[in-house]
């Protein structure tokens, strides 16, 4: 059964644009890998500019094989370069009733 999660990667100083190009091949680069299933992923924009992404995992499985693959492991390093992974109840608009955010193509 796929697992859906909900990650914000903050920007580091003068990273918002390599983030949001690193963050359209981070599903893609999954699925060659066998980890994730072919639903769209959803990418957003919060007001402090976190990134927010919305994906689903094959399976627990999978979530626990990508911490054993070479190339998950590289792509996390890239993604340790230009941001910080920060908890979802940290943005603004998690506190409203329908928490709202600016689309990324």
């Amino acid at each position: 059964m796929g697992r859906i999660v909900i990650v914000a990667y903050k920007p580091k100083s003068g990273k918002a644009e390599a983030l949001k190009e690193l963050t359209k091949t981070h599903v893609s680069r999954l699925l060659k890998e066998g980890l994730v299933t072919t639903r769209e992923p959803v990418v957003m924009e919060a007001a402090d500019g976190t990134i927010v992404e919305v994906f689903e995992w094959l399976s627990d499985e999978a979530i626990a094989n990508a911490h054993q693959n070479p190339e998950v492991l590289k792509m996390w390093k890239e993604y340790f370069e230009v941001c910080d992974i920060t908890q979802l109840n940290s943005l603004t608009e998690t506190g409203d009733m329908f928490a709202t955010f600016t689309p990324v193509e």
